[in-house]
């Protein structure tokens, strides 16, 4: 089980790779859990739309993973996402390590940890490099996200 699993992961980011959301939801089972500092934790359809949108808007984009584990119940990879920030143009490399717990051949949980003050110094310039450690911007960042998730998803 755990070649399946970590095969798993990599189709995840081979998709991702390729921009295609419909394959990376195809890894998740439907009671899906995903969570990171950006978007908080997301459930369902919720995390779908989440990477739907994120791979329709993605300008300048490029992924690399490495690192894959998986055993019959838990894995791991780390990734780097390189982009251009949609709200400002600036160029953010985020270096992200992932979590996944399986159920049923499907990604059933998905944690990414990365730290925010530097993804914030990144896409926010000054205003990330002064505020972007604070609790105050930090939740800023993540009602901007959920808000543009939402409107993503009543666009649609």
């Amino acid at each position: 089980m755990s070649d399946a699993n970590s095969a798993l992961i990599t189709r995840f980011y081979q998709a991702f790779q390729r921009l295609d959301a419909e394959a990376m939801i195809a890894c998740y089972s439907d009671d899906i859990i995903f969570s990171d500092q950006a978007f908080g934790t997301l459930r369902g359809k919720d995390a779908g739309d989440m990477w739907r949108m994120l791979t329709t808007r993605a300008k300048g984009f490029s992924l690399t993973f490495d690192s894959v584990s998986a055993d019959e119940r838990r894995g791991a990879a780390h990734w780097v996402a390189t982009y251009l920030f949609s709200q400002t143009g600036r160029s953010v490399v985020n270096d992200i390590q992932a979590r996944f717990v399986f159920r049923d051949g499907k990604i059933c949980e998905h944690h990414d940890s990365f730290d925010l003050w530097r993804w914030s110094r990144q896409a926010l310039g000054t205003t990330g490099l002064l505020l972007g450690w604070t609790p105050m911007l930090q939740g800023k960042v993540r009602q901007q996200a959920l808000k543009g998730l939402r409107a993503f998803q009543g666009g649609r």
